[in-house]
């Protein structure tokens, strides 16, 4: 239908239905969620590429083994030394302010480990300060940022809108890892460190913009170790929080491990360098990308159940290394274990999101982040001094074997077999706090 505006008989207007429409932006994808999304593809893309170089750097510049687990370990204990703290910052402070900081820390950092190791040859001293100076950063961003993504979005479809930014993150993953791989190969790790330092000016240029406004005040009273006893009493008193904590205290340490020290010694020895190695990760960060696809459209009822048993396939990539298979069955195992961790990942984060008070997300993110990367730390350090005593390939069956079994004990935690999705018209009731974790009766965040 056409109609006419005024006296001109010669000025069609086109009726509103008549007008194409550019597809309508989903209700839960708002201006915070939009750009937490594209800041964290910028850094992906930076980062994963920056894991590979670290670690070549370490060995260009004549480090062994041990050396790289130095460096990977440097980065870590500042990571678990000032989580709890970040934690209870980002939920006191405006958190885009807190990880706008972050940002700025880690792009200053790795900007000097760049011009390092493109300098001249770095020593093995200045390597760890600047990286562990990264991890510091990272330790005040995680608890701010995943405490400020699940506060950005709300209502029935939370589980796709996690699906969908793990998605777009895990993709850019999936290309930085690999440019990355190739880009250490052709350059060297030197200027894929500087490309990380970009991508996180970048990226912080972005958070800038986030807007708080919506999130109530916070009230007086209270100090940083009350904040800090709060966040404890929210993990202590929830069994299917702690005991996967606990579960991942051990798995990221092995797998960690596996990647960070034992994969580039092994990519050095028997697949052929930087490339392949890089290669691998590109189809870990493939099937993330997969998983997150899955996570679509797949809502598992019981969400806790369906994450737990897809962490046993994280021992396959230990176990392949451990063989070791060729670059062609490596690219496989590492492809389904990014499936599978994806698919405990937006189960994970959906059970956070509907359980924890959005006022202690930040908290209970760092006691999160803390029991998965404490043990790290000492897992890398480690990782030389347990090749020299029993060998390569008996250290990563025992991390293949130690996934297999953490894993295995949580399952027997009830809370884990039975927390439930909940429905539409649950998540719209009030707010109780004492009915049993795992029944569709239960109502608002607890």
């Amino acid at each position: 239908m056409v109609t006419r505006v005024g006296d001109d008989d010669s000025s069609p207007v086109t009726s509103p239905s008549a007008v194409p429409r550019l597809p309508r932006r989903p209700d839960w994808a708002g201006r915070n969620y939009t750009l937490l999304t594209a800041a964290a593809v910028v850094t992906n893309l930076g980062s994963h590429g920056a894991l590979i170089a670290a670690a070549f750097a370490v060995l260009d510049a004549g480090g062994d083994g041990g050396d790289v687990g130095l460096v990977a370990a440097a980065r870590t204990l500042p990571l678990v030394l000032f989580l709890l703290i970040g934690g209870a910052v980002a939920d006191r402070l405006p958190r885009h302010r807190v990880m706008v900081t972050a940002n700025a820390l880690n792009c200053l950092s790795q900007a000097a480990f760049a011009v390092l190791v493109i300098a001249g040859e770095p020593r093995l001293w200045q390597m760890m300060l600047l990286t562990a100076l990264g991890g510091t950063g990272q330790a005040f961003f995680n608890p701010a940022a995943e405490g400020m993504l699940m506060s950005s979005v709300s209502g029935e479809q939370v589980g796709r809108a996690f699906a969908l930014f793990r998605l777009a993150t895990q993709g850019a993953g999936l290309g930085g890892a690999a440019l990355g791989g190739a880009m250490v190969a052709a350059i060297g790790p030197g200027w894929v460190l500087a490309v990380d330092a970009v991508a996180f000016a970048v990226a912080g240029a972005l958070r800038v913009f986030l807007d708080v406004s919506h999130m109530p005040p916070r009230a007086p009273g209270g100090g940083l170790l009350a904040d800090l006893r709060d966040g404890w009493r929210e993990v202590i008193g929830r069994p299917w929080l702690w005991s996967i904590v606990a579960q991942f205290s051990v798995v990221v340490a092995v797998v960690a491990t596996a990647e960070a020290v034992y994969g580039p010694l092994v990519a050095r020895d028997s697949l052929g360098g930087a490339g392949p190695w890089g290669l691998a990760l590109g189809m870990f960060g493939a099937g993330n990308v997969g998983g997150a696809l899955l996570m679509m459209r797949w809502k598992p009822r019981r969400l806790l159940l369906a994450g737990t048993l897809c962490v046993f396939p994280l021992a396959a990539p230990s176990a392949g290394l451990a063989i070791p298979l060729s670059v062609a069955g490596l690219c496989v195992v590492m492809f389904l274990s990014g499936v599978a961790l994806e698919v405990f990942g937006v189960s994970w984060m959906t059970a956070l999101h509907q359980e924890i008070p959005e006022d202690k997300l930040s908290r209970v993110s760092a006691y999160d982040w803390f029991g998965s990367v404490s043990m790290v730390p000492l897992a890398t350090a480690l990782a030389g001094p347990a090749e020299e005593a029993f060998g390569r390939t008996e250290s990563l069956w025992g991390c293949a074997a130690l996934v297999v079994v953490v894993t295995a004990a949580v399952l027997c935690v009830p809370d884990v077999r039975n927390l439930t999705r909940r429905t539409k018209e649950v998540v719209q009731a009030v707010p109780t706090k004492n009915e049993p974790v795992g029944s569709e009766e239960r109502v608002g965040r607890s």
